[in-house]
């Protein structure tokens, strides 16, 4: 990275983490915990699950297991690596008692906690468990509004957190989404080729200087999907993403893509 490329993106600074999505779908829970154990194992970063209660893909009414209690488990059985969700759906709890929840798990794992939330978007987890869907934009400002009062409650609970939990916000919108980045988060996630995403983060940096936050403190994590780094790596980490997590669905979890960018991350980070 040269001087310049340092100054315009001054995330580029964060060292390259490798993150995996062990997608809680058609596997029983003993596969999905010798999973993450095995990501553990080869050397990830960041174990992420996500917040819905029916698979994404598969079989729709395929095996599935909720998220937090699932955290909560994590939590206990890993011992080096940071964990969260990819992410919470902030409608599906109270925003206090989301925190306090998180508050919790954070001090089951001693501080190894990723808060990852986003407004939600698949109906049928609100069909099915009694939630209102409304519309994107009411789900965004519903978020806008949980995110304080996390932040509130974290600061009135006894104990405390085991430190400032680092909050991820999933999403790609631009007027509302990166604005909410920008105000509360500490990590962003977001979707894309290289082009797409330094589009975004241009955005994000312009929201933080609107409230006078410095953008190098937001690091910037990235879906590759089932792109190996040797396809996507170089672009991706030009354009200042650190965070780069592959997905592996049950029932076999395939954590061969994971052992590459591992290596991949290895050979970066000893430059």
């Amino acid at each position: 990275m040269t001087d310049s490329e340092s100054i315009d993106r001054p995330y580029a600074a964060f060292p390259v983490r490798i993150g995996v999505q062990v997608q809680p779908q058609h596997a029983q829970y003993a596969d999905i915990r010798r999973t993450v154990a095995a990501a553990e194992e080869i050397g990830v970063d960041v174990a992420f699950n996500w917040d819905h209660f029916y698979p994404l893909s598969g079989e729709p009414e395929g095996l599935h297991f909720e998220c937090w209690t699932m955290l909560a488990a994590w939590a206990e059985a890993t011992e080096r690596i940071q964990f969260g969700a990819l992410v919470t759906c902030n409608s599906y709890r109270n925003p206090d008692l989301l925190a306090d929840m998180a508050r919790t798990v954070d001090h089951i794992s001693d501080g190894r906690l990723i808060f990852g939330i986003g407004s939600g978007w698949f109906e049928k987890d609100y069909d099915e468990y009694g939630y209102e869907f409304g519309t994107a934009g009411g789900r965004l400002d519903a978020l806008g509004e949980a995110l304080p009062r996390i932040e509130q409650r974290w600061a009135k609970l006894n104990p405390l957190p085991t430190r400032d939990i680092p909050v991820l916000i999933g999403g790609g919108g631009e007027k509302k989404t990166l604005k909410l980045v920008a105000k509360h988060a500490n990590i962003w996630h977001g979707f894309g080729d290289a082009e797409t995403l330094a589009h975004k983060h241009a955005v994000l940096d312009e929201h933080c200087k609107t409230i006078g936050r410095d953008p190098g403190e937001i690091e910037r994590s990235a879906a590759v999907g089932d792109k190996s780094p040797e396809q996507i790596g170089k672009s991706l980490l030009d354009v200042g993403t650190r965070l780069f997590t592959i997905s592996s669905s049950g029932p076999d979890y395939d954590l061969g893509l994971l052992r590459e960018w591992v290596a991949w991350r290895d050979e970066l980070n000893a430059k």
